[in-house]
């Protein structure tokens, strides 16, 4: 799932020690009865006669704060029961104070900057109804570290965990609200991919703390262990067919090319057509080149927005049509890979050849775990709790065969952080596909993200709801409005937003 992380070492906004930082940014983004498919329909965007300001016309001012948070919350003789400083933002600058609801980010994997910069839906939302704001650092992401420089030493890493994280937003929430005199105020959560997947978690485990949730491409059952290994890469190779079928053939010719001159041991050749900064000398080299290849079409099947983005990396608009048109119109397969690669590794054209090794790392997650610290974390949470054992086969996807089994998964993770991963674990604490008694959470996915078919695609009660997107990739709802956005984002914003709003009203009412 972090292969959206690939570029964060290098995107990150870097902020000083203070506990207190202030930044001004623009932002925005973050039924009915039965599954929702947005129709293409026009509308003016309003929510009870009050229209929803575009990020455009905001600027959020953020405090960067932190929370002295418990380090174990589940066993008290543990670690020498410390504390550690847990890292979160906060703006009250729309907030109706005492009266008002809260909207709480759930932080996932990586900074939680790179998380408020670019999920300015919450920001536009609070400005019409009125809520405090607060993105919450994920423990052992950004500054989060429990342990400073030892986090990601045995023992010290095995308290990361789902539950230590929830149970640090149950603490941080609770405690905030009484801080605030907020005690009255519903809370919403909200989070996108693995924070969408906590957000449903906490409506789940503390519906006493957590009014209702907004979980956008969170994908809670293929990371459960529920579905088919091959539908991720499937459904990556799906996203370039949908624009030409003869992209898929385009790509898939020339990881059948590449396949050839790596049994032929033409290594020298290899390097020439990809720029390669060393020549590669073992199938170990050759099957990294090819994990780093197909990790550059998922980002760009995940980031296939409507218009240039820097998150992530930098992507221009389209990215999915801009690959197959650059893989369509090269003079050969071989350097059309790679000038279509260079999308996402070179954007700004500086690298003059790739380093195999520094600009991808093999991990846990098939879609890659990203780089620096934050790729320890999620290594490690992809070696015990999140199960992605995704693969791909040249058959039913465009990429060369790829297998990732339990056994292979199992294996690595035993040398790599001493520890068994428990399959099936995710689904019995968190319910996996039986969450019919569940209520208040919405479910967004956009039919461009190859995440969205390991979440929920069909409303399961009249408070579980499902909001389709046609146009839309990975959590595209959850971004700041823009002028490109397709009309059936804009219209699930609104529809998402009815929904808060009626959640609040009813917490409001319940209190009083």
């Amino acid at each position: 799932m972090a292969a959206h992380w690939l570029f964060l070492g290098f995107m990150l906004l870097i902020f000083g020690g203070k506990t207190e930082t202030r930044l001004s940014v623009c932002f925005s983004c973050f039924l009915t009865n039965l599954s929702v498919r947005i129709s293409n329909c026009s509308f003016k965007e309003k929510l009870n006669n009050e229209v929803i300001p575009s990020h455009r016309d905001l600027a959020p001012d953020f405090k960067e704060k932190y929370f002295k948070q418990v380090s174990d919350h589940f066993n008290y003789n543990s670690l020498g029961n410390g504390t550690y400083d847990q890292r979160y933002l906060i703006t009250d600058q729309y907030w109706k104070k005492g009266n008002g609801p809260i909207f709480f980010y759930t932080g996932n994997e990586g900074d939680i900057w790179e998380f408020a910069q670019n999920t300015g839906f919450i920001t536009e939302l609070a400005a019409v109804q009125g809520a405090l704001v607060i993105f919450a650092e994920h423990r052992y992401y950004g500054k989060s570290l429990p342990f400073g420089k030892d986090s990601f030493n045995i023992p010290e890493v095995g308290l990361l965990t789902v539950e230590q994280a929830l149970a640090d937003y149950a603490v941080m929430i609770t405690e905030l609200k009484k801080e605030l005199g907020a005690q009255k105020c519903p809370v919403i959560v909200f989070g996108g991919s693995y924070g969408g997947m906590l957000s449903v978690y906490m409506r789940i485990r503390y519906p006493n703390i957590v009014t209702g949730a907004l979980a956008a491409s969170a994908p809670i059952l293929s990371t459960a262990g529920l579905g088919d290994s091959r539908q991720f890469f499937q459904d990556v190779t799906a996203d370039f067919e949908k624009f030409k079928p003869a992209c898929r053939d385009s790509v898939q010719g020339a990881f059948q090319k590449l396949n050839t001159l790596a049994q032929q041991k033409d290594y020298r050749r290899i390097q020439s057509a990809f720029s390669l900064c060393k020549t590669p000398s073992t199938p170990k080299d050759i099957h990294q080149l090819m994990g780093l290849l197909r990790n550059a079409f998922t980002m760009m099947a995940m980031l296939d927005y409507p218009y240039s983005t820097h998150f992530m990396g930098s992507m221009p608009a389209f990215p999915v049509k801009v690959a197959c048109e650059t893989m369509l119109n090269g003079t050969d397969l071989m350097s059309a890979l790679r000038d279509t690669v260079g999308m996402v590794y070179n954007s700004t054209g500086q690298l003059t050849c790739y380093d195999l090794y520094s600009l991808y790392v093999e991990c846990a997650d098939p879609t890659g775990c990203g780089l620096g610290f934050d790729s320890y974390a999620w290594d490690y949470q992809a070696c015990t709790e999140i199960e992605m054992c995704y693969e791909s086969n040249n058959v039913t996807d465009m990429f060369p065969p790829m297998t990732f089994t339990e056994q292979q998964r199992e294996q690595y993770c035993s040398k790599r952080w001493g520890v068994a991963p428990r399959p099936g674990w995710l689904k019995t604490q968190y319910w996996g596909d039986d969450l019919s008694t569940a209520s208040n959470i919405i479910f967004s996915n956009g039919d461009l993200d190859p995440w969205a078919n390991g979440g929920i695609r069909k409303s399961l009660s009249p408070s579980l709801i499902a909001i389709n997107i046609p146009e839309g990739a990975h959590h595209l709802d959850l971004r700041e409005s823009n002028p490109n956005d397709p009309e059936s984002v804009i219209v699930a914003r609104k529809k998402e937003s009815e929904i808060i709003a009626q959640w609040v009203k009813a917490a409001m009412k319940e209190s009083s």
